[in-house]
């Protein structure tokens, strides 16, 4: 008997089909899509000058009115500025097409930032610089989160499927991996331009990438995603209904607190130590940590799902920034700063991917830029915390604003971690799922979550 029940326990297991390997989409794979270096291109032209702008903001304000404080708050406030209003840019592009928005935002910017240089080498109060820094912050594009749009239209125009979920989740770390890229050179761009002619000549540098890469970029029309045209007698609701997605815009403030304290606090700590043209370098190694985390998170067939990937990153994350202050010299502070990087990248795509599955199509690029905006307001609220800390109490002090921002948001992660579920059909916040094709389309039925499957790669 014991010997059949053996068998018979065989054979179901023989019969019961194995559980599907996770999809796997290469890098080569996605670069090969059809027009996606048409848009991908000009991006990065416009995408680059995003890291600049805090940096040479910093750097010229520092030179010009000797204050780290000050020159934290100038960045806060154009921070907090884009922050807030990027995400309201994302819900036009929403409504109206990227192009609409796009063009007169990089001719506001050009404008705003050639105002903020004139103010700063005219040495003219601080007050005046926070003024100039609202519209230069409020007209920082929003190419990274029109450039994820860009992709799940792409590759959800013939409806949803587990192979266009697999290609979303890889082209979302593709963007991280981009991201990171722009933050590696960025900061090293503007400080080299910086060390070689001066701070103002780096923010017209920025300036003028924005808005040809901006420009450039919103000429290409085809691959951009449809217009959303609420039906008549409905009111779209803002992708920050959902609850999931405000919690996961708060866990972003904690990860660009730590991009805000350590911009200030590296910077401070390699002036203290007479090396000050080495600070862009050390911030460039830590984002230089994120985009190596983020290639190889890309290429990974995840069997954990997404929810707790991030989970484990955070918590890595907070453990990573716990050391930095303690740090004795440059060196050591490099290596520290790089360890803790790795874990950025893989917060940042896993967050992503959730978001996407919790609002409709209507509302993923007004999502994007809330997650976009959040971790800008945190590098807003970090740099000017660490900013105050390292004129009062020394630039190691600075560090405590990274490990106070992550593990806040990891606080808030694990407590509310049960929000990060995508809704079923018919519950979506905003809009729902159109026909995909050029021009407008009308909101209708369904579609919302039916990328859930990228949630559980």
């Amino acid at each position: 008997m014991t010997a059949r029940r053996t068998v018979d326990t065989a054979a179901d297991h023989a019969a019961t089909p194995a559980a599907p390997a996770p999809a796997r989409v290469g890098y080569g794979e996605l670069l090969r899509t059809p027009g996606a270096w048409t848009f991908l291109s000009p991006a990065l032209v416009a995408r680059l000058p995003y890291a600049m702008l805090s940096m040479g903001i910093l750097l010229l304000v520092t030179r010009t009115h000797g204050s780290y404080g000050t020159a934290g708050t100038v960045t806060a406030v154009a921070a907090v500025a884009q922050a807030l209003v990027g995400p309201q840019t994302g819900r036009l592009a929403d409504r109206y097409g990227q192009a609409a928005v796009l063009v007169p935002t990089v001719l506001v910017h050009a404008a705003a930032v050639g105002a903020l240089i004139a103010l700063a080498l005219g040495h003219a109060p601080a007050w005046s610089l926070f003024l100039a820094a609202v519209p230069a912050g409020a007209s920082v594009p929003q190419v990274g989160a029109m450039v994820r749009a860009r992709w799940v239209a792409t590759f959800t125009a013939d409806g949803a499927s587990d192979a266009s979920a697999a290609r979303v989740s890889t082209a979302f770390a593709f963007e991280s991996v981009t991201d990171e890229f722009t933050f590696v050179i960025g900061p090293i761009l503007a400080s080299g331009i910086a060390a070689l002619a001066n701070p103002a000549t780096a923010l017209v540098a920025e300036a003028a990438l924005t808005l040809v890469g901006g420009l450039a970029f919103a000429a290409q029309r085809r691959t951009a995603p449809a217009r959303i045209v609420p039906q008549p007698g409905t009111k779209r609701a803002s992708a920050l209904a959902s609850p999931g997605v405000r919690l996961l815009a708060g866990t972003f403030l904690g990860v660009g607190a730590v991009f805000g304290g350590m911009q200030v606090s590296v910077n401070a700590f390699a002036d203290s130590v007479g090396q000050h043209d080495a600070g862009g370098t050390v911030y460039g190694i830590f984002a230089g940590g994120s985009m190596l985390a983020g290639v190889l998170y890309g290429v990974i067939a995840w069997r954990r799902p997404v929810q707790q990937r991030m989970l484990i990153s955070y918590t890595l994350l907070v453990l990573g920034c716990s050391v930095l202050w303690a740090m004795p010299n440059l060196v050591a502070l490099t290596v520290a700063g790089l360890v803790c990087g790795l874990a950025i990248a893989p917060t940042l795509i896993s967050g992503y991917t959730l978001v996407e599955t919790l609002v409709a199509d209507g509302a993923k690029t007004e999502a994007f830029t809330w997650l976009t905006g959040a971790i800008g307001l945190g590098l807003a609220v970090g740099s000017m915390a660490a900013g105050r800390l390292v004129d009062g109490h020394g630039p190691s002090t600075g560090f405590l604003v990274p490990v106070a921002g992550a593990g806040l948001g990891l606080i808030v992660l694990l407590s509310l971690r049960h929000l990060l579920v995508a809704p079923g059909p018919g519950a979506a916040v905003a809009g729902t799922a159109p026909a995909r094709g050029s021009g407008d389309v009308p909101a209708e039925h369904g579609g919302a979550g039916r990328l859930v499957g990228a949630a559980k790669g």
